[in-house]
């Protein structure tokens, strides 16, 4: 994903700071506990869990992402910030108590899904939860841009984004079993207009 990286790399270099996402379900996790950020991008969870007794690992294959995170932990030293590829994770199975992807699988092609959710699924221990944020199709950005695969588009700055329907997340984590998929609709209010946003929230376990 060359050109997608560099795309990144601009966008992450044009915002230059990062956004914290509402996060619906944190875990219940002893302390100690180990906890994957995927993607970290502009939009880290780490502001929910840095007052949490957790270790936690995120990466993003964008150095620029990267930089923004650590600059974000701001020397903590129970967080370390990475570069990485989702497709291609460089950790052992079983590692982490919880994996947090929003809004990072949705950004690549098919094959490419497949592989991250894979991998993600690999790097969970056992009783350990992966949760999922990705835009839907009912999203008022669907159909923006290129379709270059069913329901992905690539619009003119090289990003591409995919749209779930719900039944989808849960094939692409079939290994896990599913404990909630949700559909969440919100409005965004830009230039007097209410657009309408929503995403795919999912919540999985990693069953014995």
């Amino acid at each position: 994903m060359p050109d997608t990286r560099i795309a990144w790399e601009r966008d992450y270099s044009a915002r230059g700071r990062l956004w914290v996402p509402s996060v619906h379900t944190i875990p219940d996790l002893a302390a100690g506990a180990c906890v994957l950020e995927m993607g970290c991008g502009s939009k880290t969870i780490l502001g929910t869990v840095l007052n949490r007794p957790w270790d936690v690992v995120a990466f993003d294959f964008s150095e620029k992402a990267a930089m923004l995170s650590r600059r974000f932990a701001d020397g903590n030293n129970r967080v370390d910030s990475i570069v990485s590829d989702a497709r291609r994770l460089p950790f052992r199975d079983e590692r982490f108590d919880a994996v947090i992807a929003f809004h990072v699988i949705g950004h690549m092609p098919e094959y490419d899904r497949k592989l991250s959710s894979s991998e993600a699924a690999r790097v969970l221990k056992t009783g350990g939860s992966l949760l999922f944020r990705d835009f839907s199709i009912n999203d008022f950005r669907y159909g923006k841009g290129d379709e270059i695969e069913c329901n992905t588009f690539r619009r003119g700055t090289g990003i591409i984004t995919h749209y779930f329907k719900e039944p989808e997340v849960t094939d692409l984590f079939c290994v896990l079993h599913p404990v909630s998929l949700i559909s969440r609709r919100w409005t965004m209010k830009v230039r007097g207009n209410n657009l309408l946003r929503e995403d795919v929230d999912a919540v999985f376990l990693k069953e014995q």
